[in-house]
């Protein structure tokens, strides 16, 4: 058991969270004459750190999930989520959110699509919230930041808030609320051709560097962002306001990220930066999920496809799921560190 647990921990540290490349730079800056125990110096060890094991990170898990994605094609996938009804079709729409598009600008076309195949609104708004919310890569990263307990928790409760939002957007049968030019639209049957290995070794590639060239300058400001707070904010001070113990703490944080327009991969830097330095984990976590799941840019594009009555019943669903998340987590933080 010891021995297992020493194989994950290296796992964990050294191969997801290349500690060992955090050393190397450490020593290359000291040979170039940078001070670490500086604010500069910590500062630039923090982003050239951060920066490479994302970039690292992010190519291969894109590889991986873009590989496994060129078997769910769209028209696949709506053949599929035709085939359950209730609860389960929400599950699974939730779960192949998590093997899609990683921002809610990229997953609302999807969306959609979906919506104008007839698919129940209430399933298509599960994949909407779980796609930009949680998939393998953010298991991925959480785990080489926050370690495995965290991680998983963090994906189990995006989930649940998929398919409870979806599920309860059934509940209140709000089709009349989807513009009518998505309702009519015919949906095309095209048959999907079956591609070789090599043709998915190709698609998969081809993601890899359409994605990171379009989340690269979040990742970039993300990064420095989370620098700045990691050596310049006083622990003290993030405490004071993002601590577990300050009520206004999660709706706060839940609020200030909904403005913002990033990527999972451009927010956990931030987020790991916060809770180092004090921030309460479900307030951490509520400011995760306001920035991907409800970024301001995203709403704009959702409004062209939906009334504003469904717009804002969504928003509130899902802000109100995330409150209650953060609560939790900042209540049970304990369980998971």
């Amino acid at each position: 058991m010891i021995a297992i647990e020493n194989i994950w921990l290296f796992i964990q540290d050294q191969i997801l969270g290349m500690q060992w490349l955090n050393i190397l730079l450490g020593e290359i800056l000291k040979k170039l004459g940078f001070d670490l125990t500086t604010r500069l110096g910590g500062s630039l060890q923090f982003f050239i750190y951060d920066t490479i094991k994302i970039f690292i990170l992010l190519s291969v898990l894109i590889f991986m999930i873009s590989y496994i994605q060129s078997y769910f094609p769209p028209e696949r996938t709506k053949k599929i989520l035709g085939k359950f009804h209730g609860l389960w079709a929400n599950t699974l729409s939730a779960l192949l959110g998590t093997v899609t598009p990683f921002c809610s600008c990229s997953s609302i076309p999807l969306f959609m699509g979906f919506t104008s195949a007839g698919l129940p609104l209430g399933v298509t708004f599960s994949f909407l919230i779980s796609s930009p919310l949680v998939d393998i890569g953010s298991l991925v990263l959480l785990i080489s930041i926050f370690g495995a307990k965290i991680a998983v928790a963090y994906v189990v409760v995006g989930l649940v808030l998929a398919i409870a939002g979806g599920t309860l957007i059934e509940k209140l049968k709000l089709e009349k609320y989807v513009e009518s030019f998505i309702k009519n639209a015919s949906a095309i049957d095209i048959d999907v051709p079956e591609l070789s290995r090599k043709d998915r070794v190709i698609y998969a590639k081809e993601q890899v560097f359409e994605t990171v060239k379009k989340v690269a300058p979040y990742i970039f400001v993300g990064v420095a962002i989370g620098a700045f707070i990691h050596n310049f904010i006083p622990e003290a001070f993030v405490q004071n306001i993002l601590g577990a113990d300050r009520w206004y703490s999660v709706p706060l944080a839940a609020f200030v990220g909904v403005p913002m327009y990033a990527d999972i991969f451009g927010t956990i830097p931030i987020a790991e930066s916060l809770f180092f330095k004090g921030a309460g984990l479900g307030t951490v976590l509520s400011f995760m999920m306001g920035v991907t799941a409800l970024s301001l840019p995203s709403m704009i594009m959702l409004k062209k496809a939906v009334k504003l009555k469904l717009l804002v019943i969504f928003i509130t669903i899902v802000t109100v799921g995330i409150i209650i998340i953060g609560y939790l987590f900042n209540l049970l933080g304990f369980l998971f560190i």
